[in-house]
């Protein structure tokens, strides 16, 4: 069996449910992530994109790229999913938007050639230049 996780918004008018297991999360370096979060670094777990709903609200929608959409609360700003062409069957969430983020530890650092020179990676997770998608 499954397990159900949940997550959303500050503001809590997004809420999120999906049914899967917390796998391939990745600590993104990437400088589209840097500038739609805000932050030095996005974690993203990613899902079967069937595994995922939307359980109260509607998020807004961003274009960042030509192959990826990320979705947010219009009204906090919090960015929740991203969804991409490369990779159409699945979801990325962020993992700081879940419930219980604790139990979702990063297993990878991803699109390190793009990383802030002045931060310390965990030399014991693996690091990718760009991204590996199976």
């Amino acid at each position: 069996m499954t397990d159900t996780y949940s997550g959303g918004c500050h503001c809590g008018r997004l809420r999120y449910a999906f049914e899967a297991p917390l796998q391939d999360i990745a600590h993104c370096h990437c400088s589209i992530c840097r500038r739609t979060s805000g932050g030095i670094v996005t974690t993203w777990l990613t899902v079967p994109a069937q595994s995922f709903r939307w359980r109260s609200g509607e998020p807004a929608a961003y274009a960042s790229s030509p192959s990826c959409t990320r979705y947010f609360c219009g009204h906090c700003g919090c960015h929740l999913t991203l969804l991409t062409t490369l990779s159409p069957d699945s979801l990325d969430i962020t993992v700081a938007s879940l419930d219980l983020p604790e139990l979702a530890p990063a297993e990878r650092h991803i699109w390190v050639k793009s990383r802030l020179p002045w931060l310390q990676l965990d030399p014991h997770l693996p690091q990718e230049g760009e991204e590996f998608i199976p």
